[in-house]
């Protein structure tokens, strides 16, 4: 294969470094703590805390009777798919969105394999203020929301540049 069929694909080395991340981190987590058991890391802001989530962001669909685990892997392979092949397609100016892409993927891949191997992701963040908690939450869905904010950020970031553009062409 040529270089300009493979687009951005040398971009996957991160997407694999959130993988390994996000999956040292679980085993670490499942290892040495019990389920639901909390550890400040900064009090009224941050613990670390084994938790289960059998369903989608949020815990949505988590009360589900187990079809979800199929339902969210497929939609999650499907997406990995989608990214890689949008990773073939770009050019070699597009590194930032090439970045955001291999982030999500990284952390939609760390998710799946949790799915698919335990029927559940590891969730091990907690972020609360007061009697207020925030979903626990994972590396891979950091990466996966790094790379939704660099994806917004590049929307932005284009839009001035097209208006920049347009307003140089008619000056």
């Amino acid at each position: 294969m040529n270089e300009k069929s493979m687009g951005m694909v040398h971009w996957l080395w991160l997407s694999l470094i959130v993988v390994v991340l996000d999956q040292l981190s679980k085993y670490s987590v499942v290892d040495n703590f019990y389920l639901y058991e909390q550890v400040t890391v900064i009090p009224s802001f941050f613990s670390l805390t084994l938790a289960y989530n059998t369903g989608a962001a949020f815990s949505f669909l988590s009360d589900e009777g187990g079809w979800q685990r199929w339902f969210l892997s497929s939609v999650a392979m499907v997406v990995s798919l989608f990214l890689v092949s949008w990773l073939r397609r770009m050019e070699k100016g597009e590194g930032w969105q090439a970045c955001s892409m291999a982030l999500i993927l990284g952390g939609a891949l760390g998710n799946l394999y949790d799915r698919i191997a335990h029927g559940h992701v590891v969730d091990f963040l907690l972020v609360y203020y007061k009697d207020w908690y925030f979903p626990s939450f994972n590396v891979a869905d950091v990466a996966i929301t790094i790379g939704a904010a660099m994806l917004i950020l590049d929307m932005f970031r284009d839009g001035s540049r097209l208006e920049r553009k347009k307003s140089e062409s008619h000056q």
